[in-house]
């Protein structure tokens, strides 16, 4: 082997090199003959395309977090006896009916009937008629309390003979308000007790100002009939009076109300419409509403303990002290009572500015300049002193 070539040419050093030793570099390294002079880069350039191998982290999977079941319905039997609700109308009228199902699940004396068509009104009796199938209705149920919910499929024109009117023209306002009394007359032929239930606002501006036209008619026609309007309206707008998507539930919470169409009632919705005619079936119907969480059992009534009445001679009678009349608890003057403090209605500023009179100062006090003092004064020995 051949001994390793030397640099030819040496590098320059300065003056600083030679005394601090600044700018020294090592000799490269020595290279042979029969090694190839650029594998030392080759291997480096191999390393760097090989791929960094990086320590493998494991990824612990979380466990999905249980959720929460909905508590069961109670399921309560209804009675042979119960009485029957029947809800009949539009899609509202459906909504109705299911919150109305939730609001007396646990009512074994009443059951709740719906027969709703979605779709229905009063207007296109081609499509659905009302005043044929209601009777159909009653004779099939039996109901002891009738409830009508219609409107929201009305904004339409209107079949009068053989001309079509259009929408809340005089004459058509006049041939709606005519089939409404027809309808709530044929609820009420047996002296069934009759609810009617307005319609609620919509997230149209020109639909929600429809229905409080159509509100109006229902209102003065069902009470004709000696039916009840039930206003449903204040519950599903705010403080102001405008339509709300979002609002309070039965119970305070606030929850989405309508769903995305803003027509449509959500879950919370249909029960919070529920809860404006259910007050007025339990006050109709008397004990049958009465739930089974209202009236406590014989065991539930078994803790309740009976206190003995008071005797009367454990009771302290005092006689009655008058403002006017103190000698009745042995003093003659009341307390903090004394002469009155008589004045003739100027101030010691307005005595000041109008006749330069300046208040006397009261005794002891430091500008109390007078000659004789008060023995009270006198007898301090601050002032003694």
């Amino acid at each position: 082997m051949e001994p390793p070539r030397q640099a030819q040419a040496q590098e320059r050093r300065t003056i600083l090199d030679m005394l601090f030793g600044f700018g020294r570099r090592q000799a490269p390294p020595p290279v042979y003959d029969d090694e190839p002079i650029y594998e030392p880069r080759q291997r480096q350039q191999q390393q760097q395309l090989q791929p960094q191998q990086r320590p493998k982290i494991r990824k612990t999977q979380q466990k999905p977090k249980p959720v929460p079941a909905e508590p069961t319905p109670v399921v309560v039997e209804k009675l042979e006896t119960a009485k029957k609700v029947l809800v009949v109308g539009d899609f509202v009228a459906g909504s109705l009916g299911d919150g109305l199902k939730t609001a007396f699940e646990t009512t074994p004396g009443i059951v709740i009937e719906t027969r709703s068509n979605g779709s229905s009104g009063l207007v296109r009796e081609d499509y659905f008629n009302w005043p044929e199938n209601l009777p159909a209705y009653i004779a099939e149920t039996k109901p002891a309390l009738i409830i009508i919910s219609l409107g929201a499929n009305e904004r339409q024109q209107m079949s009068i003979g053989s001309d079509k009117e259009k929408f809340r023209t005089d004459r058509w306002l006049a041939e709606y308000a005519s089939r409404t009394a027809d309808l709530a007359a044929l609820a009420r032929k047996d002296k069934t007790p009759l609810l009617w239930v307005g319609m609620p606002p919509f997230q149209s501006t020109s639909m929600t100002a429809d229905m409080v036209t159509l509100n109006g008619i229902f209102r003065t026609e069902a009470e004709k009939a000696g039916g009840t309007f039930v206003d449903i309206w204040d519950g599903f707008v705010d403080e102001e009076g405008k339509f709300v998507m979002t609002g309070s539930d039965i119970n305070g919470q606030q929850v989405r109300l309508r769903g995305s169409d803003g027509i449509n009632l959500t879950k919370a919705g249909k029960r919070k419409l529920a809860f404006y005619v259910e007050k007025d079936i339990r006050k109709l119907l008397g004990d049958a509403a009465a739930s089974t969480q209202d009236i406590p059992g014989a065991d539930g009534m078994r803790d309740l303990v009976v206190a003995a009445p008071t005797a009367n001679e454990d009771i302290i009678q005092t006689q009655p002290i008058g403002l006017d009349d103190p000698d009745l608890d042995g003093s003659a003057t009341l307390l903090g009572g004394g002469a009155v403090m008589t004045s003739n209605g100027k101030s010691p500023r307005d005595r000041l500015v109008e006749k330069g009179e300046v208040a006397e100062a009261p005794a002891g006090r430091v500008d109390d300049f007078r000659l004789s003092k008060p023995e009270a004064v006198i007898s301090n020995p601050v002032f003694r002193n």
